[in-house]
């Protein structure tokens, strides 16, 4: 069966006995239909939260299609259930561009998923509208400011940095001329639009504490300077309560199940090769507030999710995982290896062993935090026993605990022997992760130790444009902000050609951008799209609905 129809296969539970299992009384559900449920924040109980073990699930270098994070992520939530152990999986809501382009759905897969999973893919509870609204509306103030000849703050338009969001990949609306049509329609200027995932007001809901915090964070979203080269931020505009208004439901996680009907908490969804590419803090404390075992994910390889989840959510929410979960694939590790993409089912033990290299950088750069690593090798049917035998004695021979997971095929008893690892593994956890870097180095400094660190690279180059703008955001007093690489998903480097493990090279900073309301530097290595494309046959193409409501082509 495809996903889609394993998903449909099985009757979600009643909400309410979801919630049972994490203890939350039925009237603090806030009710989205029988399936789903917002929880209210106050439920965090910060005093629990040294007492949970907070599981990572990152992974190598991935192939376009991804390498089954959050499948691993749902099969092991599933499989430390069934050994008697208290879990809850806490994982990202999918944006609508993968889910139409080609990357599919993100509500796991196989036996190992999320449901409903229509809803979760589609328009889930409405916190993307919500971040798109909110978004644009800040949009919509500074364009009327501009217009205004009254209460005019002065914004130079051609410094305006901040764009409209739109949940959907679509690659006309990148660059274009807006306020065209005289002088009702204001002043003509360059702009575009971000996709939902990329918009800041997506980092910020992922990084805020409470509502106050999120309403604070939008009045500090920096979005132009004035004529005379002072900076405007929302809350001059006085924007923030407002978009605070319009984020009230959407600040809160949702509860889902998995098919196995244990709890899932799925919030928020910011991409990983430009934010910061995982959920919330929130949902991620309360999912500790209330499970002995929380297991979550960072998008794309660990170089891009883990490195990030660490040195930013982390350090923000004061929290430390007891594991890292490296996911692995032989179709990858063939494909770091020089197999094509189209003949990495075929069977090549040479490939996998060239490709080993991509695993041992990831090993390298996740054993910096000082947190035990477990290697998970996700099995598929073109996987030979000799190829798996490849990576298994590899693992060992570097000391690594590996087990094979077959979550996609088997659900929660697929990913026992992953799930008896990571448990071990987590009780012998005694120490908080060390950062990257010291929040007090100097953006340069911070940029060189990730560079060294976690890709393995040698130098950082800044482009004329990159050191002017960093000048001008140091000056303004944000030096001290963690930093948020923009780079390719494709390689530890700046360029996704070079495959495996790249030796000998430098990362370029083509500019920089400032979050100063998600709180963190954005460097800018390569061309990084914030409105993607849709591909040569999207897969909205393929999805339909039936005269019974039935929809097809999900995955």
């Amino acid at each position: 069966m495809t996903d889609i129809q394993i998903a449909q296969s099985v009757t979600p539970r009643h909400i309410k006995e979801i919630a049972a299992k994490l203890s939350i009384p039925e009237d603090k559900l806030e009710y989205y239909g029988n399936d789903k449920a917002k929880i209210p924040l106050h439920i965090i109980d910060e005093a629990k939260l040294k007492e949970s073990n907070l599981i990572l699930v990152t992974a190598i270098t991935p192939t376009p299609a991804g390498e089954g994070k959050t499948t691993t992520c749902i099969g092991l939530g599933d499989a430390i259930n069934y050994l008697k152990k208290k879990a809850v999986v806490v994982i990202r809501e999918p944006s609508l561009g993968p889910v139409f382009g080609i990357k599919g759905g993100a509500a796991g897969g196989g036996w190992s998923q999320v449901i409903p999973m229509v809803d979760i893919n589609l328009h889930f509870t409405g916190d993307f509208h919500a971040i798109e609204k909110a978004n644009n509306l800040l949009s919509a103030l500074v364009e009327n400011n501009i217009q205004s000849k009254s209460r005019s703050l002065g914004i130079d338009s051609r410094t305006v940095v901040w764009k409209r969001c739109m949940d959907m990949n679509d690659r006309g609306l990148r660059n274009i001329i807006a306020a065209l049509g005289g002088k009702a329609g204001g002043i003509p200027r360059e702009t575009g639009f971000n996709i939902t995932a990329a918009s800041e007001i997506m980092a910020i809901l992922c990084m805020a504490s409470d509502l106050e915090d999120l309403k604070e964070r939008c009045g500090n979203i920096y979005v132009a300077d004035t004529w005379d080269g002072k900076p405007v931020y929302a809350k001059d505009l006085n924007a923030n309560g407002a978009m605070a208004v319009l984020l009230k439901d959407a600040i809160k996680p949702n509860l889902v199940q998995t098919l196995e009907g244990n709890p899932a908490l799925i919030h928020g969804g910011p991409f990983a090769n430009i934010a910061q590419g995982t959920n919330s803090i929130i949902a991620t404390k309360m999912g500790m507030t209330l499970s002995d075992y929380t297991v979550t994910e960072a998008g794309f390889g660990a170089d891009l999710g883990a490195e990030k989840f660490m040195n930013i959510k982390c350090r923000a929410a004061g929290i430390s995982p007891k594991t890292i979960v490296l996911v692995a694939t032989i179709r990858a590790l063939k494909y770091h290896g020089g197999k094509p993409l189209k003949e990495i089912t075929q069977e090549d033990t040479e490939a996998v062993k060239k490709g080993l290299p991509n695993l041992e950088g990831h090993i390298a750069s996740l054993k910096s935090f000082g947190i035990p690593i477990v290697v998970s090798l996700n099995a598929f049917k073109t996987d030979t026993k000799a190829e798996m035998q490849v990576v298994m004695d590899y693992c060992k021979k570097m000391d690594i605990p590996v087990a094979l997971s077959y979550g996609w095929e088997k659900g929660g008893k697929g990913c026992v022997d992953l799930a008896e690892e990571v448990i071990k593994a987590a009780k012998s956890c005694t120490v908080q992760f060390h950062p990257t870097y010291s929040i007090n180095d100097n953006v340069r400094t911070k940029l060189e130790k990730i560079c060294q660190t976690i890709y393995g690279g040698e130098n950082v180059v800044l482009s004329d444009i990159a050191k002017s703008q960093l000048r001008k955001y140091e000056a303004m007093g944000y030096g001290n902000l963690p930093v948020c690489m923009a780079k390719t998903e494709k390689s530890f480097s700046d360029d996704q050609k070079r495959l495996g493990r790249p030796q000998h090279f430098d990362i370029h900073i083509r500019e920089f951008e400032i979050a100063t309301g998600a709180g963190f530097i954005i460097p800018i290595a390569g061309n990084i799209l914030r409105m993607p494309g849709l591909p040569a046959t999207p897969a909205a193409e393929k999805i339909t609905i039936d005269e019974s409501g039935i929809i097809e082509g999900l995955f």
